[in-house]
């Protein structure tokens, strides 16, 4: 399985850290946040990753190069503006093949266990790892109900981690440019393509200097 790393947004929240620094080459434990997501790949298996980037993108691509340091292939999906997650992911399908691939946001930390979901086989378009709604999203994203998410307000209400496996017929009907995918993973759920699971450790999106703060006391 192969892997993408979303790593093309502005970070604007973290500012002024990211004034001149890309969000995820923001350092906790002295490695950049994007580095411990490609070593936990590593970990798991994984050799070749996508990285898509576009805000300050020659400091990421110059820091990884080729990732032959990780013990992995690294490719780049560089964007001449971000195109949001939808249509970056998009953009970098030619990267990824036509099986499905783990896709993970570049500013989300977690101990989740990647052998658990390389090997994991999807039943439709998508499949989802969920997590209990964070203080600044307390309604959450999606509902889980017997093994499949879904926006019907049926079940457990969850949030999205930010981790998951799509196969790319997801995007079958998509054209080129700025677009989300929330709604591409909502259309899939209707039609009860989108499984679902939910994890229970720690995790947290590092979205503000306050929360990186927190992820760096966390780690000591």
């Amino acid at each position: 399985m192969k892997a993408m790393i979303l790593a093309a947004g502005l970070g604007s929240r973290m500012r002024p850290l990211t004034d001149h620094t890309p969000k995820p080459m923001l350092k906790v434990a002295d490695k950049p946040l994007i580095e411990h997501q490609i070593v936990k790949l590593v970990d798991a298996g994984i050799k070749e990753i996508v990285i898509n980037t576009a805000y300050l993108a020659e400091q990421i691509e110059t820091y990884l190069g080729s990732g032959d340091a990780f013990g992995c292939a690294i490719h780049y999906s560089r964007e001449a503006e971000p195109l949001e997650t939808g249509g970056g992911i998009f953009k970098a399908l030619p990267l990824l093949g036509s099986e499905p691939f783990l896709l993970v946001n570049g500013d989300v930390w977690h101990e989740l266990d990647y052998n658990n979901l390389v090997n994991k086989k999807i039943l439709g378009l998508a499949h989802l790892v969920l997590v209990d709604n964070p203080e600044f999203n307390l309604d959450g994203d999606f509902y889980l109900q017997q093994g499949h998410a879904n926006i019907l307000q049926e079940g457990e209400a969850l949030t999205f981690s930010g981790v998951s496996i799509l196969h790319p017929r997801l995007f079958e009907d998509c054209k080129a440019g700025t677009f989300k995918l929330a709604p591409l993973l909502t259309k899939a759920m209707t039609g009860h393509q989108v499984t679902a699971e939910k994890y229970q450790g720690y995790w947290l999106d590092v979205g503000t200097p306050e929360r990186l703060q927190m992820l760096s006391e966390h780690i000591e």
